[in-house]
């Protein structure tokens, strides 16, 4: 890493904490959002890295939005460092409420097509910062990760990877996924907004089955019914063998909550490479 992106990080983590100066939290120096039709995004890009640039699409939870995303300094430091442009879409305002959420409970009326927009957002970002769309994963927390794995689940190949975290499939379970995919599921075991099992938040909105949902990705990808395990770090990683050509499938499970556990991002970053 050029020590330029690496001072560009510091910079960002001393503006962000400060809040001195959040313009570069925003469309990469403009003071303001970068702008769709559609809707909103976030972006931030290693200064002075060369073209073209690998890049993380990152997905607030219920409430959040793309700014508060880009201010996890600890988070979006890391992958500059690494060379990764950070993109932050922002979700549907809630009615009646503060921040954001996702329409992505494909049975439930929408006000967007948010996998339009999503793709919209990276073919924008690849147009004015000389992104590599290639090379783009999508990641997200809670309603984000559900939103990433309904995008995943509905067009595999509109990102390069897919990486949700304490956010999966809703009831009812798609019944099959459209092609196979990379993808690494993140979750804790002591999760209680979002369980394993699954939970119901009103009648006919019920949290899935996030062990159900590995198995509809298993059989997406095409892979052998068992699973590796392996200790690394705070996570048991299962891995599954077999699965089809251009395909990957994983599952970190840590002892945390409803959370980004600590090492995430490097966990992320280091399973992306060997893609």
């Amino acid at each position: 890493m050029t020590p330029t992106v690496r001072a560009r990080a510091l910079c960002l983590a001393l503006a962000l904490s400060c809040h001195g100066s959040v313009g570069m939290a925003d469309c990469n120096g403009a003071p303001e959002p970068c702008q769709l039709p559609d809707g909103t995004y976030h972006i931030v890009v290693p200064e002075n890295a060369t073209a073209p640039i690998p890049a993380i699409l990152l997905l607030h939870g219920y409430g959040g939005e793309g700014l508060g995303t880009i201010r996890n300094t600890g988070m979006v430091s890391q992958m500059l460092q690494r060379g990764y442009a950070v993109i932050a879409p922002d979700g549907q305002p809630r009615d009646g409420g503060a921040g954001r959420s996702w329409d992505f409970h494909p049975d439930r009326p929408a006000t967007r097509n948010e996998t339009a927009f999503l793709i919209a957002v990276a073919e924008d970002a690849t147009a004015r910062f000389g992104l590599d769309r290639d090379r783009m994963l999508l990641a997200g927390f809670s309603i984000g990760g559900s939103m990433a794995s309904y995008v995943a689940c509905q067009e595999p190949r509109a990102f390069a990877a897919y990486a949700p975290v304490a956010g999966s499939f809703w009831r009812p379970h798609p019944a099959r996924c459209a092609g196979p995919v990379r993808l690494l599921h993140t979750h804790g075991t002591a999760d209680r907004t979002v369980p394993l099992t699954g939970r119901e938040i009103m009648p006919g909105l019920v949290q899935g089955n996030v062990l159900d949902a590995m198995e509809i990705w298993r059989i997406a990808d095409g892979c052998s019914p068992q699973a590796t395990q392996e200790p690394q770090g705070i996570y048991i990683i299962q891995t599954w063998t077999g699965c089809q050509p251009g395909s990957d499938l994983r599952f970190a499970l840590h002892e945390g909550g409803h959370s980004i556990p600590r090492g995430w991002a490097k966990l992320a970053m280091d399973w992306w490479e060997t893609q």
